[in-house]
Order: structure tokens, then C-alpha cells, then sequence
């Protein structure tokens, strides 16, 4: 070989090595907290979402602007009668252990989690599937599900009744596909690395709990060629504090959540790399209903009542939030919230109504000990929140008010597995732009965001009919009687619809805010 040859050969290695190199892109993502789990069946949280929906895709899925857009599936059709939808699944889909994703999968997913011994707590989110309810009951066989495998790349759902949110649902974690033969091989460890196998953009490499998932660029998926991201490792940045030192050292490039009391500073610092952006969020207590005095609607009453809304959003979230009266927050196109009875009122006429219904329940100064526990989970605002809640508690109604914070994985696991508890801090963001997503948290029986086990017959049944409504209008004004009976029994204490809060940085493409506040990995590029 000539020496100009051997010299050309070392300069093409060196190319090729460097291109390797500057096309491995790592994305550093900081995420509020760790998983609970990655069973999608089994998930309740944004925290847990986020992964997933880089992990595996359903039958259709979000862009990076938040707008509903084929998945797994490349289009779908609708009966005239708006009961029978029909998917045709990408014939280059593929798994991450080069399976093809075929329509089976989804039958599978959507049989286990309507099992009622999958103890799936997200189960009745899928009630509009024909049969669901009753296959979650234990009525029927998971076998008789509305959803069939026409062929191998066809899926037909039939539902109830005419559902206009429908393809919302099937966005939400719980509808994502499952890999059949995983899953029955390795039982609950199908989730650890090595064992998942993923159709999504990124499959599973590392899962440390408390310090990072790691995730890397799945070959197989159908669009591979135009994720852009290697590799996105997710860090549990329950800290908020030390996720902007973090972020501001360049070690994270992106991160939910900062500490709302920095909001100020750091956007003077850091400029347009904060991002506030509206979205569909309710930050609420929960109000353990069948516990005494709680279980007294006066008590939960003047609970609500004796709380400074305009102190909590404008003091501790900067702006950053609203008071919020309502169970559903504003912005959902042709819905027009209810409101508690005392929202038009002034805080001091408030608190002088608080007294004189703790006073009739025979609690507070003269009467019995009022004696509560706020449970909240590991966040600066939570803290800030409750620390507040207390005072106002203690000093309008004269309770004795102590705090108890654990990590979020525990936090959500105590209320969802309906462990002991006074009054906790919860949040709920839109699974799907319908105001019966947020009236489903005060539904008999939902251990997804019930977590107080209010119960109302009246409430249940508006629902119920709301469901069973065509008319739009009709069915708004359905589920604003339902939201006024809740609110009428104070259920649940809404606190403050919140904006989504991000940390994003300059080098970061792909981005964008939307009010379903979710961010795809595979549309991000980092510019190194």
C-alpha cells in the first residue's frame, strides 16, 4: 500500500470516528421526580408519563406542539355513527428487538389493562371502550372487549356511545402497547432493562433509582431516522433548588420545575430560557371524607374557605398561578367552569363564615381540638404552600396544624393505595381537553384522584348522564351541575390553576410550549 493511500485510509477513520462522535447526542433531562413504575398500566403521573411516552406510542400520539398526530398507527377511519373506529397500523413498525408491531399488541394492552387483575387504577379512564366496565367488574371475559385485531395491521375499537374525546384517551400512558411475549415471560419485571422491549423512539438501558433512566435511540422505530437525540438520560430533580444550580452549570438541558420564589431572579438571569406557559392543571387538597371531623361538609367548608388563594398564587407562585374555585380550569373550548358559592366574596367575609361554621361543628376555640396533618410531597412551592395553609388554619380557625413531606413515589402510593391521612396535597393535569377529566377525580370509587373517597350519588349519576349526552351544549351544562354539587360539598379543596414551569436551555431545538405541557424526546436536538 503507498504511503498517500495509507494516509488517505487514516484520514477516513479519524472522519468516521469523528462523525460517530458528533452524532452521539446526549439529551440531560431533568424530570421532579422518580417513577412510581413503568407499567404503563400501573401509572398515574407526569413523571412517569414523560418516560413512557419516549418508551413506547400508542396508536396516535403528540407533536411537539402538543396537536394530536398518528402513532403507531398511520391513519383511522370513523363510522357514521361515531362507534366504531378503525386504525391501520405502519407496515415498517417495529419493536426495539426488531419484532413487528402488529395489531395484536393493542389488543393485548387494552385486555390486561381492563383485567380486573391487573388492579389497574387508571382502568376506568377506558369505560367508553364497549364492554370495558363490565370486563373491569369481573362481568365479562377481557376476551369480549370492543377491541379486535381485524388483521395484522388493523385495529377496530367499538365503543358505548359516540365519545368526542376519544382519540384524547388514547394519547394517555395507560393506552400505550405492550410486548405481548415480555410481558408473559417476565411477569412484573418486564419494565427492568433488558427485559422491556419498547416501539417508541428510545428503549430502556439503565434504571437507577434516585439517580437517572437512561434511555438510547431504538434502531427498529419506523422513524428512527429522525430522532436526532442518542441519548436521553432523566434525572429525579425532586430538588428544586439544586435542579437550577444543576441546570445553570449546564448539566441538565432541561428541567421541570424550578423553585417558584426564584422566579424573579431567574428570569432576569437567564431570560427566555424560562418558560411559563399556561396548561390544563388544578393544584388541590385533598380532604379525607371519611374521616372525623373531615367527614363533617361544615369542616370541609370552612377549611376552604379560611385559605387565601390570592396570598398563595401572587406570594409564594409569583404570578406564576391563579386562585382557583373550580374543580376544571379555564380554557377548555365550550365549557364554562362552576365556581364554590364564596368565591365572589372577600377574603375577610370568608374567614368570618369559616368561624362561624367551625364554631356550628363544634371544633376550634371553645369546642373540641382541631387537629390536622397536611401530607405534601418533596417540593419547594409544595412547602411553601402548606407552611402557609397552616397558619391561615391555625389563625383563623384555631387549629393545631402539623406537616408530614415524603418523596412523590410515596406520597402518591400512600393516597392511591388509600393509606391513613388527614388532608393532602395532590395535582392534576389534563389527561384529554374534556371537562370529565377533571369531574372524574370526584367519582365513587376512583383511587386514581379520589384520594379523600368522596361519594355523592347526585354527582355520579350527572356524570354518568353527561356521558350519555350528544348535545354539546347540553352535556356542558350537565357537567357544571355535577362540578356545583362537588363544590357544594367541598369533595376536594381546589387551591390554584398552575402554569407549567421549565427550564430550557439555549441549546436546546425542538422545544415548544403547549398547553398539555408534553415534550417529546424525539423532537429535541441539543447544539453542542
Amino acid at each position: 500500500m503507498s504511503r498517500i493511500r495509507t494516509f488517505l485510509c487514516a484520514v477516513a477513520a479519524l472522519c468516521a470516528i469523528s462523525a460517530g462522535a458528533q452524532a452521539e447526542t446526549v439529551y440531560h433531562r431533568g424530570n421532579a421526580g422518580d417513577p412510581k413504575t413503568l407499567d404503563a398500566h400501573q401509572t398515574s403521573i407526569d413523571v412517569e408519563a414523560n418516560i413512557l411516552w419516549d418508551l413506547l406510542e400508542g396508536l396516535v400520539t403528540y407533536d411537539e406542539a402538543g396537536r394530536i398526530v398518528p402513532g403507531a398507527a398511520e391513519s383511522w377511519t370513523l363510522s357514521p355513527d361515531g362507534t366504531v373506529y378503525t386504525f391501520k397500523l405502519r407496515a415498517n413498525g417495529k419493536w426495539s428487538n426488531g419484532d413487528p408491531v402488529r395489531a395484536s399488541d393493542f389488543v393485548f394492552s387494552f385486555r390486561r389493562i381492563m383485567d380486573p387483575q391487573t388492579a389497574a387504577k387508571y382502568a376506568s379512564l377506558h369505560y367508553p371502550i364497549k364492554n370495558a366496565e363490565k370486563v373491569n367488574r369481573g362481568e365479562m371475559k377481557p376476551e369480549e372487549l370492543g377491541v379486535r385485531a381485524v388483521d395484522d395491521l388493523t385495529v377496530e375499537i367499538t365503543l358505548e356511545r359516540p365519545t368526542p374525546y376519544f382519540l384524547e384517551l388514547l394519547t394517555h400512558q395507560t393506552a400505550l402497547p405492550m410486548h405481548q411475549a415480555s410481558v408473559e415471560r417476565f411477569g412484573k419485571d418486564f419494565v427492568r432493562p433488558g427485559n422491556f422491549v419498547s416501539n417508541g423512539a428510545y428503549s430502556l438501558a439503565e434504571n437507577v433509582p434516585g439517580d437517572h433512566i437512561k434511555l438510547v435511540k431504538n434502531p427498529h422505530y419506523w422513524d428512527a431516522a429522525n430522532v436526532q437525540t442518542n441519548v436521553v438520560m432523566f434525572y429525579p430533580t425532586e430538588d428544586n433548588a439544586a435542579a437550577v444550580r444543576r441546570f445553570m452549570a449546564g448539566e441538565l438541558d432541561t428541567n421541570y420545575q424550578f423553585p417558584i420564589d426564584q422566579l424573579p431572579f431567574l428570569t432576569e438571569k437567564l431570560g427566555d430560557q424560562v418558560k411559563t406557559s399556561p396548561y390544563l392543571a388544578i393544584e388541590y387538597y385533598a380532604i379525607n371524607n371519611r374521616k372525623e371531623p373531615f367527614s363533617d361538609p361544615r369542616v370541609r367548608r370552612a377549611l376552604a374557605m379560611a385559605i387565601d388563594r390570592d396570598f398563595l398564587a401572587e406570594k409564594i407562585w409569583s404570578g406564576a398561578a391563579t386562585p382557583a374555585y373550580s374543580l376544571v380550569p379555564p380554557g377548555i373550548n365550550g365549557y364554562t367552569p362552576a365556581e364554590a358559592d364564596f368565591a365572589a366574596m372577600s377574603q375577610l367575609d370568608r374567614e368570618d363564615e369559616a368561624r362561624k361554621l367551625i364554631e356550628e361543628a363544634g371544633y376550634g376555640p371553645g369546642g373540641k381540638p382541631l387537629k390536622i396533618e397536611i401530607r405534601y410531597n418533596t417540593n419547594d412551592a409544595h412547602k411553601k404552600v402548606a407552611t402557609a395553609i397552616a397558619d391561615m388554619w391555625k389563625e383563623v380557625l384555631g387549629a393545631e396544624v402539623t406537616l408530614l413531606n415524603t418523596d412523590i413515589k410515596t406520597h402518591y402510593a400512600h393516597l392511591q393505595n388509600r393509606g391513613d391521612f388527614d388532608v393532602a396535597r395532590a395535582g392534576w393535569v389534563g389527561d384529554y381537553a374534556d371537562a370529565q377529566n377533571f369531574l372524574y377525580l370526584g367519582l365513587t370509587g376512583n383511587a386514581v384522584g379520589n384520594y379523600g373517597q368522596y361519594s355523592n350519588p347526585k354527582y355520579d349519576e350527572l356524570v354518568k348522564m353527561s356521558d350519555a349526552t350528544l348535545d354539546p351544549a347540553e352535556r356542558a351544562r350537565i357537567m357544571a351541575e355535577a362540578e356545583a354539587v362537588l363544590l357544594a360539598d367541598m369533595g376536594l379543596i381546589p387551591l390554584l390553576n398552575r402554569s407549567s414551569l421549565h427550564l430550557v436551555s439555549d441549546r436546546v431545538k425542538g422545544w415548544a410550549p403547549n398547553v398539555r405541557n408534553v415534550h417529546r424526546s424525539r423532537y429535541i436536538s441539543i447544539d453542542r
